[in-house]
């Protein structure tokens, strides 16, 4: 998996972001698959260095370039590619810096519908190397290209359809057409109900397709330190058909919002030959990760979020087609729940901890500080000496 120094070899994280920041025009074609030992790194390096020179000179500042357009075509992107959930995190926030509104509507809407193009693990068989040497990103943005905003201008002075003109698919094992895929509707989807009020996030590239419509028990941790004290435990009264629900995972619950969703099975489950489970929490998980999790559960449990009062033996439904996600108890029984619940204490009162907590968004507005929000220019302080 890791050949050579450079991040993970799949679509995990760090790829799909790769990825973003070249859909997003900033950074050059070919920069998110070349791998570190790659001699077209030193290239790209140089020729990245005289565009910011060129750049000044002709005032294209980063705010030209990312505009609402390139963000939606880094969400269709997204798509094609089977990338992270993490991107949405992380595209909501880049967005936000700049003063943009980006929502997960945002993602349901241009992305959820689109196919997966790529052949790459953990969705698929192959591996990053093996996405480079196919041709690229490039390569799946002109196939994409009909559905994206071709003609705005990027990082190299040039538009997106300029820039993929020349594309060519090499190893068509390792990228699909548009026409037949990969996967079929495969990209990000957001879930909605009484569960999830702000939505939730699953990735169905990575998925089972028989757990995509499931009803099952809950299986409830209150937070990963009770997760891990018992998920191994033999007496754990759990099967294949029960849904694992971690709480308390989220941007102010853990507090930062660990990579903790995708959940280990139990053992007891696991020596049936058992391989996945639908689980639900307000955490994230790896890029890297693959199974039927729902992830990013909004509003969060140490927000007061509806997952907070999810107890051991609720039923839960989950119906991704109809994107659906559903506490199956009366809406009084839940409001009597959420009228009893209780804010838990902070994992710390004083500090940089308690400014985090404080003023850290929910994942479904980028988990980015609430005062960091907004494009502010570059303003000149006044001397300080």
């Amino acid at each position: 998996m890791h050949r050579s120094h450079g991040h993970c070899m799949t679509m995990g994280t760090a790829s799909t972001m790769a990825s973003m920041v070249e859909a997003l025009g900033i950074g050059l074609p070919g920069n998110a698959t070349y791998p570190a030992v790659d001699g077209r790194r030193n290239v790209l390096a140089r020729d990245a260095g005289r565009r910011i020179v060129e750049m000044v000179h002709t005032d294209q500042t980063i705010s030209k370039v990312l505009t609402r357009e390139a963000f939606e075509n880094a969400i269709r992107t997204l798509a094609a590619i089977g990338g992270s959930t993490n991107a949405v995190i992380h595209l909501i926030a880049i967005a936000g810096r700049l003063g943009l509104k980006l929502t997960v509507d945002d993602f349901e809407r241009l992305g959820s519908e689109l196919p997966c193009l790529l052949n790459l693990q953990p969705s698929g068989d192959h591996l990053m190397e093996d996405f480079c040497y196919a041709g690229g990103l490039p390569v799946i943005m002109k196939e994409i290209e009909h559905l994206l905003h071709k003609d705005i201008v990027t990082v190299t002075g040039k538009t997106v359809s300029e820039n993929i003109a020349g594309a060519v698919n090499y190893d068509p094992r390792v990228i699909k057409t548009f026409e037949a895929p990969f996967k079929e509707k495969a990209g990000i989807a957001i879930l909605r109900g009484n569960l999830a009020p702000r939505g939730a996030v699953i990735k169905p590239s990575a998925a089972t397709p028989a757990l995509m419509v499931h009803t099952g028990r809950a299986v409830v941790f209150e937070d990963s330190h009770d997760f891990h004290k018992r998920i191994d435990d033999e007496s754990l009264d759990v099967d294949e058909n029960c849904i694992l629900v971690l709480k308390n995972c989220g941007p102010k619950g853990y507090p930062g919002m660990a990579e903790v969703g995708n959940m280990p099975l139990p053992p007891k489950v696991l020596r049936k030959g058992i391989t996945d489970m639908v689980r639900i929490s307000d955490a994230r998980m790896s890029g890297t990760a693959y199974g039927t999790v729902v992830l990013h559960t909004t509003p969060e449990a140490a927000a007061g979020g509806p997952l907070a009062v999810v107890q051991n033996g609720d039923m839960i439904e989950l119906n991704v087609p109809e994107r659906k996600l559903q506490l199956l108890i009366s809406d009084e029984e839940l409001a009597r729940r959420l009228a009893l619940w209780e804010k838990p204490a902070p994992a710390m009162n004083s500090g940089y901890w308690k400014l985090y907590i404080d003023h850290v968004l929910q994942a479904d507005e980028g988990a980015d500080m609430d005062f960091l929000v907004g494009q502010r220019g570059a303003a000149v302080p006044k001397d300080n000496h």
